[in-house]
């Protein structure tokens, strides 16, 4: 019989506390500010010099004495109370010598200091290359002894899968078990895993499975009363069984695309409801939008992606009425209808938003540039694109339960993270979480070589540049990493490579099978690798013999992104870990920035200056550029402020994440 304090945690919920407002948000601003003072990172220093002081001795015990030890600090970190703090250093120290006695790898002392500001609840800024998957698997030894649930979470299944298997060797030494779910695991593996001291996952698959279990407690969530139906009904309790033990400590690699860029969207349970009205209308409306002209029935907003109909639009519209099923033709129903139809044409680009497979709509991560086969877009958009598209329109879903990325993440007591690029988003990462960042030094001094950005007055010109930079590296026989934003730009390169005699390897959200091995090879001599957003992250680029005497990889940005994160993320790429190496910027005034977060106005000068002076014209747009990303950054950011507030809003309504225990 379960006792009821496990039965507690596994089904209790913290509640976040609201985010402050008005003078209260800015002293939670200063106070941000005075957590990542010197003092603390100081300290943080001299904890990680203390642990290297221990090394040498860690290393002359055998296995069997070096197990005790560890053993030992397993039970005091599992009693829990304040002194198991003053066993960190020797704690950590064990662990370090556990980790290279077991997978061949021995912690920096910088790897020591980012797991120490983890453990302390911060996140780490620590560039590409340096072990931050080592880190991890450090700090998750020290919260699975508390023998409380330890989530790990990872950017894809792939990566999840193997670092449980990497890293288990070290997580067994150290009395621990690891495990592993991925998006194809049935619900009793799942269980199995989320059983472990240590679970490495995705964040889609955490929140799915969080939200998959609020449904199962139904209405029985207090711990009390769910052993007495135990008790009284065992094979209704049995079928009410959760999947995880509960949320407890968390640590989130590659933190800032998990808990900024997918933040935008809520994570929605659903199951398909027939409609075939909606389906009828959905056919109907998109015929009804290929009759429409641009700038006479309907306006266009770029930056927000709306769309609303012009008076001259509604009549004709009007006038088009009989073609949809009774319950759309009302004024309100068939203008919403219509501007869902036409914004599924102009906003939502084949080859960029989505590709199709096996006769269905599949949605690409914007950021990351992989497919989510199991998701779909809400509110009847991804049947008008299947309209669009001419495919079978499916089913529409049903909400059944929904939770934003900031909320559920705001949930466990204890949050840490890392990242190779924090800084831009320090502000919104404490204002959110609470989390302070701290940027690690580097093992090895960085000597990445940053090119001047080039800049051209046509996207044509932009790539036969790019073609051109690629076939003089390619001539010196240098591996070239190309990064691109979507599916449609990198087949176009690749399009143009092909008419050069080029041979590529090609990485995106189509082609991605061989992820891993196409990315672990880009730094191979002469290797030429086209890659969306994923850029393979998690996995390291070597440089063969002789790539580093003549350079090194070079990494090219196709067109910047709408977070500068992004091209950082990119050109951290290159010269990783001590290596040399080189990025360039290439942007055009056509790009997809430039025209949808720059003024009308200050576009049509800024083109006409190009168009007569390249070189006078050059800062400027640069500057301009800047300004549309930053333009892009808080249009972001607003986003995401307000779906947690529609989160909160449910929660304050609907009290769904009511401490269920209270």
């Amino acid at each position: 019989m379960t006792a009821p304090s496990l039965e507690y945690h596994r089904i209790g919920i913290r509640r976040p506390h609201p985010l402050p407002r008005g003078l209260d948000a800015v002293t939670h601003v200063l106070f941000g500010a005075w957590q990542r003072r010197a003092a603390r990172y100081a300290r943080l220093m001299r904890d990680a010099e203390t642990v290297d002081k221990h090394n040498l001795s860690m290393q002359r015990m055998s296995d069997r004495m070096l197990r005790e030890k560890l053993d030992a600090y397993r039970t005091r970190f599992q009693r829990g109370g304040t002194g198991r703090e003053q066993h960190l250093p020797t704690a950590l120290a064990a662990i370090r010598e556990a980790a290279f006695r077991q997978v061949g790898l021995r912690p920096y002392p910088v790897q020591i200091l980012g797991a120490l500001a983890m453990h302390d609840g911060m996140l780490a800024e620590m560039a590409t290359g340096e072990g931050k998957t080592l880190v991890a698997a450090l700090v998750a030894v020290l919260a699975g002894w508390t023998h409380r649930p330890c989530h790990i979470v990872t950017v894809n299944d792939y990566l999840a899968q193997r670092d449980a298997d990497w890293f288990r060797p070290l997580y067994r030494f150290c009395g621990l078990r690891v495990g592993c779910v991925t998006s194809t695991m049935e619900p009793v593996d799942r269980r199995e895993a989320y059983a472990q001291q240590v679970t490495y996952t995705t964040s889609k698959e955490l929140l799915a499975d969080f939200l998959r279990d609020r449904l199962r407690l139904r209405r029985i969530s207090d711990p009390q009363r769910r052993l007495i139906r135990a008790l009284l009904a065992p094979r209704a309790a049995e079928r009410e069984t959760m999947v995880m033990r509960g949320l407890h400590a968390v640590v989130v690699d590659e933190a800032d695309s998990v808990l900024v860029d997918e933040a935008v969207t809520p994570l929605i349970i659903a199951q398909r409801r027939e409609n075939p009205v909606l389906r009828t209308a959905c056919r109907a409306a998109s015929v009804l939008a290929d009759a429409l002209v641009a700038g006479r029935d309907y306006t266009l907003e770029t930056r927000y992606r709306e769309v609303e109909l012009t008076d001259a639009g509604m009549m004709a519209v009007e006038s088009l009425a009989e073609r949809l099923p009774p319950l759309w033709r009302g004024p309100g129903r068939r203008r919403e209808l219509i501007e869902q139809a036409i914004s599924a044409r102009i906003f939502f680009l084949k080859d960029k938003n989505y590709v199709i497979q096996d006769g269905r709509v599949v949605i690409v991560d914007e950021f990351t540039g992989r497919i989510m086969p199991n998701r779909s877009w809400s509110e009847g958009l991804h049947q008008a694109i299947e309209a669009k598209e001419g495919i079978e329109i499916t089913e529409p879903n049903e909400t059944m339960a929904r939770l934003s990325f900031q909320r559920f993440f705001r949930l466990f007591p204890h949050l840490c993270g890392m990242t190779g690029t924090a800084t831009e988003a320090a502000g919104e990462f404490w204002r959110i979480y609470n989390l302070s960042v701290v940027t690690i030094p580097t093992h090895k001094p960085c000597i990445r070589r940053l090119e001047p950005e080039k800049v051209f007055h046509t996207a044509d010109e932009k790539w036969r540049a790019i073609v051109d930079e690629i076939q003089n590296l390619h001539a010196q026989q240098r591996p070239v990493l190309v990064g691109t934003r979507n599916v449609a730009a990198s087949e176009r390169l690749a399009a143009q490579l092909d008419a050069a005699g080029l041979e590529y390897n090609l990485l995106n959200a189509v082609r991605h099978k061989e992820e891993a091995r196409i990315i672990a090879e880009a730094g191979l001599h002469g290797k030429i690798t086209i890659a969306t957003n994923m850029a393979g992250r998690g996995t390291d680029i070597k440089l063969a013999g002789e790539v580093a005497r003549i350079g090194g990889l070079h990494v090219i940005a196709t067109e910047r992104n709408e977070s500068k994160r992004i091209d950082r993320q990119l050109f951290g790429r290159a010269a990783r870990q001590g290596d040399p190496g080189s990025a360039r910027g290439f942007v055009s005034l056509e790009d997809e920035l430039f025209q949808r977060f720059t003024h009308a106005p200050v576009s049509r000068s800024l083109t006409a200056l190009h168009a007569r002076n390249p070189r006078q014209s050059y800062k400027s747009v640069l500057l301009a550029m800047d300004r549309a990303q930053r333009s892009a950054e808080r249009l972001a950011f607003r986003m995401r402020r307000s779906v947690l507030g529609a989160d909160t809003w449910l929660d304050e309504s609907l009290s769904f994440s009511e401490d269920p225990g209270s």
